[in-house]
This record gives structure tokens, sequence and C-alpha cells, in this order.
């Protein structure tokens, strides 16, 4: 089994561990709106579609949930609009931001004021794309999967890597073979944790332990926001950084 960005594990741990249940499901509820809207009701024939279903399910949301949010896309009055933000947190590391919104200034306004306040610097669009791929990150259990059968099973389908942390599989794929991995799983009969599109940084930096707890709680600012989506960042979260973030 290959290396993968301590970032995405840490990044899953930490979901899994201290995610406000309530924010997680608005969110998520967003994102399934958004992609129904955008390209139908579906999950079969929409792949951003499947993906958010598969991720709703891994978190336990209930079915009549995700149905509602499908069928409310199209008949808001106020349609989400898809927004990002790159810029600088205080000792040089790079955040990326995703977010929906229904009124652009507010989120502008809002997530411009936690740079400031934060010794942070907003940039312009396409100022760090540089520094983040885009890539499929799937999460699925091992439950009573072999691993390496399981990676010589799913490896031709366009994996990039495949790694084994606390019992669960994570799999990175590029974003081009991010839905044919997907169909490769369904048709395994194998259900998903979660499954999205990340912005995995290329280079990551390494900061004190004091100085990464202070990025990660701007962080949690930033996701704090019913507007943000998602917060991607080249730190890198060493195993004291993580043991500090659990103490």
């Amino acid at each position: 089994m290959s290396g993968h960005s301590k970032w995405s594990t840490i990044k899953r741990k930490k979901g899994a561990i201290d995610a406000k249940r309530g924010k997680i499901f608005t969110k998520l509820i967003k994102e399934i709106t958004i992609a129904a809207e955008q390209g139908g009701s579906d999950p079969e024939t929409n792949p951003r579609l499947r993906s958010a279903v598969q991720t709703a399910k891994g978190m336990n949301m209930p079915k009549d949930n995700i149905q509602r949010a499908i069928n409310k896309a199209n008949k808001d009055n106020a349609s989400y609009q898809e927004v990002t933000f790159e810029g600088y947190l205080p000792h040089g590391i790079a955040v990326f931001i995703e977010a929906l919104t229904d009124n652009n200034n507010r989120t502008v306004s809002s997530v411009r004021s936690i740079f400031s306040k934060r010794g942070g610097s907003l940039g312009t669009n396409g100022s760090l794309s540089f520094l983040f791929d885009r890539k499929g990150v799937i999460t699925l259990p091992k439950g009573d999967l072999d691993p390496e059968e399981f990676e010589l099973e799913i490896i031709d389908a366009g994996v990039e890597d495949i790694e084994l942390n606390d019992d669960t599989f994570m799999i990175t794929t590029p974003m081009e073979e991010f839905h044919a991995v997907q169909k490769k799983l369904e048709e395994l009969g194998l259900d998903t944790e979660s499954a999205e599109l990340q912005r995995i940084p290329n280079d990551t930096k390494t900061l004190s332990v004091e100085e990464s707890l202070q990025i990660l709680r701007i962080v949690e600012e930033f996701e704090d926001d019913d507007d943000v989506q998602n917060v991607f960042h080249n730190l890198e979260v060493t195993e004291e950084v993580e043991a500090a973030m659990d103490a």
C-alpha cells in the first residue's frame, strides 16, 4: 500500500471525531440541492449528485432528508452560487475555500473578515491553483476485504493511491477517473463512507505545534461559516499536532 498525504487522513479523522452533525447535514443538503439543479435529480446519470448522496449516506443522513434536498432543486427562489477564495494564513500557510451561497456579498464579507482579523491575506482567484491538485478521495470501511486482493481488483479502474487507516480504505484518484472508480466500487457491491473531489496540496509546510493549532483554529472558523463547504490548506499535520488536537 503506497503512502498518502497526511493532510487527507487528518481531515477525515478530525471530521469523524468532532464535526457538528447539524452543520455537516446543512452543507451536504446544499451540495445535494445544487448538484440536482445542475445535473438532474437522478443519481445514476448525475455523478456529482451520486457523490453527494453517497457521502450523505456515509454520514447516516436519513433517506427522507436526502430526498427532500433533491426535491428542493429548482424550487427555491434563491439558487445557490458556487464561489471560491484563495489566500494565505499566518506563517505562509496557503488556504483554498469553496462556498455555496445565495448571497455573495454576505459570503465575501464574512470570509474577508476572518482573513483580516486573523492576520491572513485574501488573494485573487487562481493565485494559488498551482499549489493544489484536484483529486477524487473516496473512503470505505475495510470490513472483510482482503487489502491486497482489493487493491488488485480496483487498481485498474483508475486508482492513483490506496491507503488503509484504522480499518478504513482511503482511495485517491485523478479527477478524470473519479466517477469511473465510483462505478467500479458500486459494481463490487461496496458502500462508501464518502466520495468527494478535494484539493490536495502538492507541497506541505511544517510548523510548530503551537503555530499549527493556531492555523487549525482559523480553518475551523472558516468551516463554521454556513456558506463555506470546504477548506483546504497545505499545513502538514504531524503526529505531534494530531496528539495536541486530541488532547
